[in-house]
């Protein structure tokens, strides 16, 4: 948990709002897993795939965002 009142998905690997998460228990220890992946898990196979699609598109977006400003940066 962070001081901005977010904390880190380690299933979709984004910052959400810590109202929006739940601590979960696995082999690994505790995690910290939004609600939205919860659910989309619990609704069988095609609604965890395009949650995972979705989370994907998401997260190549911003990674593409973050590549662009940091080129348009080192231009200026």
């Amino acid at each position: 948990m962070s001081d901005d009142g977010t904390t880190y998905c380690y299933h979709c690997g984004t910052r959400h709002p810590t109202v929006e998460m739940k601590l979960i228990v696995s082999k690994g220890g505790k995690r910290w897993r939004c609600i939205k992946s919860i659910k989309a898990a619990n609704q069988g196979r095609a609604a965890r795939e395009a949650f995972g699609r979705q989370t994907t598109e998401l997260n190549k977006a911003e990674a593409r965002s973050k590549v662009k400003a940091l080129q348009n940066a080192g231009q200026g």
